[in-house]
């Protein structure tokens, strides 16, 4: 699963050593309803389709069909045309900048915010002290609130910040918490608003406590 890793830094599938690796478009500033999977050939080769339709047959007889060679066996039907345009637009976008350079802005941006969340005694971090075990995220809560408040009130302040399970139910058990923040940043974030999320984290907490 490299969905939060591709949109964020460089990625060689040869050095993984994966036999499969999938990742949506929507995260790396492409159009939601198109993904993308590689898998090794062998693999391809091997799978049988999981739906069917046209372009992804060779031949049709009434009791039985042959498939054509991966990946037009897995692509049945009218493809996502629009998605897949926007998709090679993010991706090319992403490459101009340089993934090397997403992922150190993204470090950067994350590593303020790292810093100025654990230096608020009221905030509860989750995961790693350290950015260099970090990725583009930080994952919190304020001492006795509940974070969708504090995502509901952030957002008066205009900062998005993202507040539930994050698709992770059983680490939200074994941390003994209902749910928890999320902040995150991208290529289009700033050092100002890392300082203007903190700010409103403060005035949230004011409000509040």
């Amino acid at each position: 699963d490299a969905a939060q890793s591709v949109p964020h830094m460089p990625v060689k599938v040869a050095d993984l050593g994966c036999d499969i690796l999938a990742f949506s478009g929507h995260k790396m500033l492409g159009p939601t309803g198109i993904g993308v999977l590689w898998a090794k050939t062998a693999l391809l080769e091997e799978f049988p389709p999981f739906l069917v339709g046209g372009e992804m047959i060779r031949e049709v007889w009434i009791d039985r069909a042959t498939w054509a060679d991966p990946p037009a066996k897995f692509e049945a039907g009218t493809p996502p045309i629009a998605q897949a345009i926007g998709l090679a637009a993010a991706v090319d976008y992403l490459q101009a900048l340089g993934m090397s350079e997403v992922w150190a802005h993204g470090r950067e941006l994350t590593g303020l915010a790292l810093e100025g969340l654990l230096r608020r005694e009221f905030v509860e971090v989750y995961g790693p002290k350290s950015q260099d075990e970090r990725g583009a995220l930080v994952a919190f809560n304020l001492k006795g609130l509940h974070p969708h408040d504090v995502a509901t009130l952030l957002d008066q302040e205009g900062i998005c910040i993202r507040a539930g399970h994050h698709c992770a139910q059983p680490l939200h058990r074994r941390l003994g918490i209902p749910a928890s923040c999320r902040v995150s940043f991208y290529v289009y974030n700033t050092k100002e608003e890392v300082e203007l999320f903190l700010s409103a984290l403060d005035r949230v907490w004011e409000a509040m406590r």
